[in-house]
């Protein structure tokens, strides 16, 4: 067997980018799943939850990471009427991770294209279906801070990627 018949390996680094996207990808799927089956219980239990909001009960951090009953609201019954496009384009999101990261792990090129639109899909679609307001938070900050960085990690394995 000569060199030219050796595949390279993917690095290890990338390996283990892989894996927690594969992870990752599970539980998105899951979560939205989660969140397509509870949408009506939501908005059902939207004014209970808003009297917990406004009542003494509640601590103070706790209504400042829920922010504006009013945004909560909106959110709730947003997601609610738009449940259907939601979940399928979190499960093409998803889907789209996984299939970028396999496609990586193979050291194919386009797997970086592909795993950046399944990342960056979630935050449009909530902007599309939801609105601008639920672009905040700390929860949307986190959220944001883990696709940049995972999209930073893939970026600095792109030399990596040969096919």
């Amino acid at each position: 067997m000569t060199d030219q018949n050796v595949r390279p390996q993917a690095p290890m680094g990338l390996k283990v980018l892989t894996v927690l996207t594969f992870i990752g990808s599970i539980l998105q799927l899951i979560g939205g799943l989660y969140g397509y089956y509870n949408a009506q219980k939501s908005y059902e239990g939207m004014d209970k939850l808003i009297e917990q909001i406004n009542s003494d009960s509640m601590p103070g951090w706790a209504k400042a990471m829920i922010g504006d009953p009013a945004h909560l609201v909106e959110t709730i019954t947003k997601s609610y009427e738009n449940r259907i496009p939601i979940v399928l384009l979190t499960v093409i999101a998803a889907g789209l991770c996984f299939f970028g990261a396999l496609q990586m792990r193979k050291l194919k090129k386009q797997g970086f294209t592909i795993y950046t639109v399944g990342e960056l899909l979630p935050f449009l679609t909530q902007l599309i279906f939801i609105g601008a307001f639920s672009l905040s938070g700390i929860i949307f900050t986190i959220s944001v801070c883990i696709a940049l960085l995972f999209i930073l990690f893939y970026f600095t394995h792109r030399k990596s990627l040969v096919y």
